[in-house]
């Protein structure tokens, strides 16, 4: 299950911790190469590296790749990445590359390989690079870029060396149609110029979710793999590289496949984890030949770890009586989410909808068994069954477990004639591989698995999580809104299915992608520890008019996360948050007034008066969040798998969404928390095998009457963690009282302070009131 074992000469990659550094025009490859002292002395043992792949000039993330086999110019080329690389070994470092396998920026003027498309047709031996259906354009790419309707720009449209140019945007011409009259310029291209707003019914080629300027790559196709990694896989070869995360693998035709071609090209030399987003107990497939997740799953069983789950439901109360019918309409998560998907998949969603239906159409003429299936009926078939796939999508096995004969059922509920329902039965066949193997049922069905991983992505992640708001800390990648906390038993199972199957997986708290930081969400799940005083705070505040009363709350609760009033950076997270929910203003189609209404609240009142200390109330939580803080990240770098640290978390470090958390990297002030990282980092550096694959991990269960609110585990039985979790109920339940914890046998020194040392036994068992006497957490190493 995992692609390093004991022994193997893949083992020495294997990071003990990994620190994710932003890549940009603002800090380069010398900038990183600066900090790399600073990071070996933290502890981490690999710098994990924001794309490196030639990007859209400018880009401030990378994902935007225009060219895989240069890296880019603008962190330093190759030279600086191949310097910053030496630099690192010569201070223990290897390097981690973010691989973004599936899509590449649609700039012809950027991206070569597109602009020969476009310049020379299906005939390019680039054509083969992207998912492009030319029958469904006329024997032409559509290309949604224009500001307006063609009629409205066609008069800024000029020919310029052998280009045509409009507004700072460049597109090749065919050969030979240079000296054409405009109009017929315009039709003699491989490509159509269109609105922009085409894209959402009209568009013909595989793109990124609903991101038209990012198109698909066919890496399936070995010829495309081949030219597409040559350069990363010369770096890994070179010994430049020792690790690679996977961007989105959900995006690809065959997700497994593509690994094992991975696999092979890279020898096994490196470790691989996956950014692949678990629902719920979906395990990751085991035959993929990869460490592990990039850690999303871990990072939900850790923030469910400290969200209390009675509060929780009370909160989710309160949330239903105060935003009432202003959110989305139910105020239920299930709901909510089934909501969003039927908006994702026939608006947002419109082109890969009608894709599908093509195909299908097209295979159902071709056999005489399927023949007789109107358009209309297929299409239903396929929006019906992709709401109802629970996971992100299906692979080569399995997929019956995905796409269930209930989920089949449920859609067949969407048609008024019983006889037109056998649509159903024909596109689950297809889905699921039944109806012959030719290249377009291939086709089908890589690509409902593509579009079903969208539809989740968009409608979960970017729609539902801002609709239904009662606590902001589970809405975040792979989080269930609908059931938040995690038991200290279900942790340990966990922990424990990691530790057997996927020791080197990676763990998360923070990344470039989560909505809100480790240390706001922190913030916000103590909310479920006192539901009725986040009601007392709202009365306070309530003299502040809001457009809405889900904007309050969803306003508010991102305010007391983030503590201190800052209008420049909770403004635009709140105006993004309003966009993505699509209730009252959407990015395609926004109300002016109700946005400036809401960058004037947000101004009078988030962003303004400082919510963690307008009140005793609130200023008495401080303790409690910063317990919080400290036990996650304990957790987070203790329990198996390999942690992560984003750039800035070793000390206390507040984010919201993106572009807020992708500042460059700064070094900071130290503080309580940097000084646990840097104690956990050196455990893991001094004694790796407690936390590799020969770590086993043991729960250790306290006793006495306020034992849940202790969670402890040793590694290897020679370190042990404990942390409190749920403090606030804990104080009210009137502290540790009598309730103890038995350590192992031996002698445990306090690794946090130097000094103390606690003696192991069942018959001795350490009263955590002494435990935990001068902070919420404990690590120990036995001596």
């Amino acid at each position: 299950m995992t692609s390093f074992s004991p022994g193997s000469s893949s083992e020495r990659a294997l990071p003990t911790a990994t620190y994710r550094i932003q890549l940009q025009p603002e800090f380069p490859f010398a900038a990183a190469e600066a900090a790399v002292p600073r990071l070996a002395a933290l502890g981490v043992s690999h710098l994990h590296l924001s794309p490196v792949l030639e990007a859209v000039p400018g880009s401030t993330h990378g994902y935007d790749v225009t060219d895989p086999g240069r890296v880019r110019g603008e962190l330093g080329g190759e030279d600086g990445l191949r310097a910053l690389a030496a630099t690192a070994r010569a201070h223990g470092l290897g390097l981690v590359l973010d691989l973004v396998p599936n899509h590449m920026a649609a700039s012809p003027r950027h991206n070569r390989a597109l602009r020969e498309v476009l310049r020379e047709g299906p005939e390019s031996p680039y054509a083969r690079w992207f998912d492009i259906d030319w029958a469904a354009g006329d024997g032409r790419m559509l290309l949604p870029v224009l500001p307006a309707r063609l009629s409205e720009v066609r008069d800024r449209l000029r020919v310029a060396d052998g280009v045509l140019v409009l507004d700072g945007q460049e597109f090749p011409l065919r050969p030979g149609t240079e000296d054409l009259p405009l109009d017929e310029l315009l039709d003699a291209q491989w490509y159509r110029l269109a609105w922009w707003r085409l894209a959402r019914t009209e568009l013909n080629y595989r793109r990124f979710f609903t991101i038209s300027d990012l198109i698909g790559v066919r890496v399936e196709d070995p010829e495309v793999f081949a030219a597409t990694h040559a350069k990363v896989l010369e770096l890994v070869a070179d010994g430049v590289v020792d690790g690679l995360r996977i961007d989105h693998p959900d995006g690809l035709a065959d997700p497994e496949g593509y690994l094992e071609r991975l696999a092979e090209a890279t020898g096994g030399r490196c470790w691989t984890v996956v950014e692949k987003i678990l629902t719920g107990t979906e395990p990751l497939p085991a035959s993929w030949p990869v460490a592990g997740t990039t850690g999303y799953d871990a990072l939900r069983y850790v923030d469910g770890l400290f969200t209390d789950p009675v509060g929780a439901d009370e909160l989710g109360d309160v949330y239903r009586e105060f935003a009432g019918r202003a959110g989305d309409r139910g105020g239920y998560w299930a709901a909510t989410a089934r909501r969003a998907a039927y908006k994702v998949v026939t608006h947002e969603l419109a082109s890969e909808t009608a894709a599908l239906t093509r195909l299908a159409g097209r295979i159902c003429a071709a056999d005489p068994a399927l023949r007789d299936h109107a358009p209309w009926a297929l299409h239903t078939a396929i929006r019906e069954l992709l709401v109802r796939v629970p996971v992100y999508r299906a692979y080569r096995t399995g997929g019956e477990h995905v796409l269930t004969p209930e989920a089949a059922r449920g859609a067949k509920a969407a048609f008024a004639v019983p006889e037109e329902a056998t649509a159903v039965d024909v596109v689950r066949d297809l889905a699921l591989g039944v109806h012959g193997d030719g290249p377009e049922h291939r086709a089908f069905r890589a690509r409902f698995a593509q579009t079903s991983s969208a539809l989740r992505a968009k409608s979960v992640e970017d729609t539902a999580f801002y609709r239904y708001t009662p606590l902001l800390s589970a809405n975040e990648v792979g989080g269930d809104p609908g059931r938040p906390a995690v038991t200290p038993d279900e942790f340990h199972a966990f922990c424990a299915r990691l530790a057997r199957d996927w020791p080197g997986t990676g763990t998360v708290l923070t990344t470039h992608d989560t909505k809100r930081s480790a240390d706001v969400r922190a913030g916000i799940a103590v909310l479920s520890q006192c539901p009725q005083r986040w009601a007392e705070l709202l009365e306070e505040v309530a003299g502040v008019p809001a457009p809405d009363p889900h904007l309050a709350w969803t306003a508010w609760q991102t305010a007391f996360g983030f503590g201190t009033p800052d209008p420049a950076r909770l403004g635009p997270a709140v105006l993004k948050s309003v966009r993505e929910a699509g209730l009252h203003t959407s990015w395609t189609e926004p109300d002016p007034a109700y946005e400036r209404a809401v960058t004037e609240f947000v101004a009078a009142g988030p962003g303004r008066i400082p919510l963690r200390t307008a009140s005793e109330t609130a200023f008495a939580l401080e303790p409690h969040i910063r317990a919080q803080v400290l036990g996650a990240a304990l957790v987070q770098l203790t329990m198996p798998g390999v942690p992560e640290l984003y750039q800035n978390t070793e000390r206390e470090y507040r984010a919201l969404v993106d572009p807020d958390n992708r500042a460059p990297y700064a070094p900071g002030p130290d503080d309580d928390k940097t000084a646990l990282v840097r104690a956990a980092l050196g455990l893991r550096r001094t004694h790796p095998e407690c936390f590799g694959p020969a770590g086993h991990y043991t729960a250790l269960p306290a006793t006495g009457p306020t034992a849940p609110h202790c969670l402890a585990f040793t590694r290897a039985d020679r370190v042990l963690t404990a942390v409190t979790r749920l403090s606030l109920r804990l104080a009210e339940a009137g502290g540790w009282q009598d309730t103890a914890l038995a350590l192992p046998d031996g002698r445990w020194l306090d690794v946090l302070d130097g000094v103390r040392e606690f003696s192991g036994g069942a018959q001795t068992p350490v009263k955590l009131a002494e435990l935990f006497e001068s902070r919420p957490v404990a690590l120990l190493a036995r001596t």
